[in-house]
């Protein structure tokens, strides 16, 4: 299938193993979600937003999470809650991102804290903003 000039697109692919994806999400242009064949399954939870050109590779992914645009998380690793993964991050197979933390590079490792200003005017405010914009298409 031939696409128009300047379209983009998600995989969501789970043809070697099951993904389960929560409520509010939004998933950005050329976005990937994949499984690992019979031993990662992918578990995205909800209030989440996933950057464009974003990775999500048989992890779990908890509530209120933003992933930046062009990171990657691996194989294993668990996203807890109210944490945010920087823009062009790596995150390494079998990594625990702790709750209410940013992990940021190539290794990602925890750079600093999640604030409630952030919670509030990033995470919630992305995705609250996505439903809003669905609503325009009803």
């Amino acid at each position: 299938m031939a696409l128009p000039r300047g379209s983009s697109f998600t995989v969501i692919r789970g043809d070697v193993y099951y993904i389960k994806i929560g409520n509010k999400l939004n998933i950005q242009d050329d976005a990937v979600i994949h499984a690992t064949y019979k031993t990662s399954p992918t578990n995205i939870g909800n209030n989440i937003s996933i950057g464009h050109n974003a990775i999500v590779h048989g992890c779990t992914i908890h509530d209120n999470v933003l992933i930046g645009k062009g990171s990657i998380i691996m194989d294993d690793c668990v996203v807890e809650s109210n944490s945010i993964i920087a823009a062009g991050a790596v995150v390494t197979k079998n990594t625990i991102v702790e709750a209410g933390s940013i992990y940021a590079g190539i290794p990602a490792k925890k750079v600093k804290d999640v604030s409630q200003e952030l919670i509030s005017g990033e995470i919630d405010r992305i995705a609250n903003s996505y439903v809003k914009y669905s609503k325009w298409y009803e």
